[in-house]
């Protein structure tokens, strides 16, 4: 019961590590992807409303899909945890 139970907590801070490292990771990729666009708005090569609908659907549905797939899975554990203590 105890090894369930550590086993469920590793996964746990596994997968938090996870998000952590995907969430500063996109938000580095947003920064740079922000700095370019800027440079390239004062270049004039590319107009505001470009830089703002590519950015905000491209960071939008990343975000979004991470976030689900982080929730489902935190909640599958929280289950699973559940499952442990109710049969104890």
């Amino acid at each position: 019961m105890y090894q369930e139970r550590h086993s469920i907590y590793q996964e746990r801070l596994r997968q938090a590590k996870t998000a952590f490292n995907l969430a500063f990771g996109l938000t580095t990729i947003s920064a740079i992807a922000g700095f370019a666009g800027i440079m390239l708005l004062f270049s004039g090569n590319i107009s505001a409303g470009t830089i703002t609908a590519a950015g905000g659907g491209i960071y939008g549905s990343v975000t979004a899909s991470w976030l689900k797939l982080a929730k489902d899975s935190n909640d599958r554990l929280d289950q699973a945890a559940r499952a442990l203590e109710a049969e104890s």
